[in-house]
């Protein structure tokens, strides 16, 4: 039978225990804008890409070629993995990304695995600099936090990609943490991402990408980024209906 999710490798990861960051569309597009941004910023080469029949009909073209919007690229030496989409990630395609992903980092021998998201704040403009908070997975994870001084969402709740990923991590007993970075609730942003890898940071010397550009070139990247941020809105009221009454009576 054929896999619901294919992890298509073009290249081999050049390293034996990389760290993986993940950058998939969510609030405020952080993870995407983030992960993006890396990855031109730092020159990663593209070695791979997912396809799905259940992913969206669509490809990207970037500098006049064709694209596959989920791809994976990797820096010189191998020791960062990258994972971004430059689509949506649609409800019913949740469950089998996640477990795909997490099978292929357990597969690559992934040390640590990271992904960005956004921690939506009503109050977002008049934080100058979003403050980034971490979820872990196992005692692990919640150790290299702590000796990275990030600071713990200590309470509350994680859904969709994220939440499934740091689970499907934690069965195969791989390290993953989130990153969660304040940011506009409606609107992409690029502030939020810039947080978000300056704690990025901390975990590697192979991630120290200067953010300047990305804050000074955030009203542009906010238009670029429109219709991709559509595009999530419109999926999450599906991907958390029914969440209400499934959460812990505490966070209702």
């Amino acid at each position: 039978m054929d896999e619901v999710v294919r992890i298509v490798e073009e290249d081999g990861v050049g390293h034996k225990e990389p760290i993986v960051i993940e950058g998939l569309p969510d609030v405020g597009l952080v993870g995407t804008i983030a992960a993006s941004y890396i990855v031109e910023k730092m020159g990663y080469k593209e070695i791979g890409y997912i396809e799905s029949d259940l992913f969206v009909p669509v490809m990207v073209i970037h500098e006049g070629r064709l694209k596959t919007p989920f791809r994976i690229y990797n820096n010189e030496d191998g020791s960062v993995v990258v994972v971004l989409s430059e689509v949506a990630v649609p409800p019913k395609a949740v469950y089998p990304l996640t477990a795909a992903l997490a099978e292929w980092f357990h597969k690559i021998g992934a040390k640590l695995v990271i992904s960005i998201k956004g921690l939506p704040v009503k109050n977002r403009m008049d934080i100058e600099k979003p403050e980034v908070f971490a979820v872990g997975n196992n005692d692990d994870a919640l150790r290299e936090l702590k000796d990275k001084q990030v600071e713990f969402l200590e309470e509350g709740f994680i859904a969709g990609t994220y939440a499934m990923m740091l689970w499907e991590c934690m069965k195969r007993k791989l390290s993953a943490i989130s990153l969660l970075a304040q940011c506009y609730p409606v609107y992409p942003d690029p502030g939020a991402a810039a947080s978000a890898i300056e704690s990025l940071k901390k975990f590697s010397p192979k991630l120290m990408v200067d953010v300047r550009e990305l804050i000074e070139n955030a009203e542009e990247i906010k238009l670029k980024a429109r219709d991709l941020m559509q595009q999530t809105a419109l999926s999450a009221p599906e991907m958390q209906k029914g969440m209400e009454q499934d959460m812990p009576i505490m966070y209702r």
